[in-house]
């Protein structure tokens, strides 16, 4: 049984990597429409702010591992650091991105060295990409400092956190700072939704990088994200009704 889910989520993987290929060709010179999402908007304009002022952007990344699949949002994070680290690039100082694992820490580094390295910066500061602990409330208290001491006026949550996240939107609001927030874990998503200032629902975090880049791919992730959600209903219905049937 085992083997048999495992090769159903490698058909899914890659069924869902096609599609988006494939729909990421046939669109390409169609321009996407999404639905209104005002945190997105809202975060253009925060962005807009922490480069006319001087100020920083922080962007968290949680603490899920990269081997794990509670690392889908901090990877989804990622893409939108590198597009936030672009959108940062003319201001006085370059982003922060704090995270609890390793491995995404290197990753952190790694883009904001290629953004740093595409807008011709001389120089990159490696400590802008930082492992704040190891431990989910060790990674808050890690991160904690850098929303209140290093002059960051917008900051974004973006991977797997838990009931800690409470502790960095806290620190946001006592700072006045914009706080945008998603995660892909629920009891986190509860938390956000009770206590940031934009708190992102459900699949909306996945969605980050459509909106704020709206590369063909990024646009082709929302339409396979939706073809795939109507598979699963389908299915379910499917398996409702045959077991009304009593053929379940």
């Amino acid at each position: 049984m085992s083997t048999f889910l495992e090769l159903a989520g490698f058909g899914v993987v890659f069924l869902s990597a096609a599609l988006i290929l494939g729909i990421s060709l046939s669109h390409r010179k169609k321009s996407p429409t999404f639905r209104d999402i005002p945190a997105f908007t809202r975060l253009r304009q925060a962005v807009g702010r922490v480069v006319e002022d001087g100020s920083r952007l922080h962007l968290s990344l949680g603490h899920g591992a990269l081997t794990t699949p509670q690392s889908a949002s901090a990877l989804a994070g990622l893409a939108l650091l590198r597009r936030l680290a672009d959108l940062t690039s003319a201001g006085d100082q370059p982003p922060i991105a704090s995270s609890g694992d390793a491995l995404l820490t290197i990753l952190t580094q790694d883009t904001l060295q290629a953004a740093a390295k595409s807008s011709n910066q001389a120089t990159f500061d490696l400590s802008s990409g930082r492992l704040t602990g190891l431990t989910p409330f060790s990674y808050a208290a890690g991160a904690i400092p850098v929303i209140h001491d290093e002059k960051v006026s917008a900051n974004v949550l973006m991977g797997n956190f838990g009931v800690e996240a409470g502790l960095l939107t806290d620190a946001a609001e006592r700072e006045n700072t914009f706080m945008l927030a998603g995660s892909d874990n629920l009891t986190a998503q509860a938390v956000i939704y009770a206590s940031a200032q934009e708190p992102l629902i459900g699949e909306e975090t996945f969605a980050a990088g459509a909106y704020i880049e709206s590369s063909d791919l990024h646009t082709a992730s929302l339409t396979v994200q939706d073809i795939l959600r109507w598979l699963i209903i389908a299915a379910i219905l499917v398996g409702s009704l045959l077991t009304l049937a009593g053929v379940l």
